[in-house]
C-alpha cells in the first residue's frame, strides 16, 4: 500500500524559508515521477514542481528561482525547499505521484504572515 506523508509546514514571516518533506512508503522514487502542488483557500489546486525518476526538475514560473525540489532516494523522501516566501504562498502543500494509479499525501499547511 502506497502512503505519502508530508511534513515541515509552519507559520513563517515574509522572506523566510521552509523545507517541506514527503516521505513515501510502498513506492520507489527511482522509478516514479513526483510533484508538489498547493491549494490556497478558495482556489484550485496548483502545480508547483516536478522531479522525474531520472532526477530532472521543472517548476511553475511563479516559484522558479525561489523553490527547489529534490529527493533522497535511499530515504524515499522528496523535498521542497522554499525561500523568500510571500504571503501569497500561503496554502496547503501536497506531494503527488505521477503513477497509475496516482497517489496524494494528506497535505501540510504553510502560512506566510507577519
Amino acid at each position: 500500500q502506497v502512503q505519502l506523508v508530508e511534513s515541515g509546514g509552519d507559520l513563517v514571516q515574509p522572506g523566510g524559508s521552509l523545507r517541506l518533506s514527503c516521505a513515501a512508503s510502498g513506492i520507489s522514487f527511482s522509478i516514479t515521477d513526483m510533484d508538489w502542488f498547493r491549494q490556497a483557500p478558495g482556489k484550485e489546486r496548483e502545480w508547483l514542481a516536478l522531479i522525474t525518476s531520472e532526477g530532472t526538475t521543472s517548476y511553475q514560473n511563479s516559484v522558479k528561482g525561489r523553490f527547489t525540489i529534490s529527493r533522497h532516494i535511499t530515504k524515499n523522501t522528496v523535498y521542497l525547499q522554499m525561500n523568500n516566501l510571500k504571503p501569497e504562498d500561503t496554502a496547503v502543500y501536497y506531494c503527488h505521484t505521477r503513477s497509475r494509479p496516482e497517489y496524494w499525501g494528506q497535505g501540510t499547511q504553510v502560512t506566510v504572515s507577519s
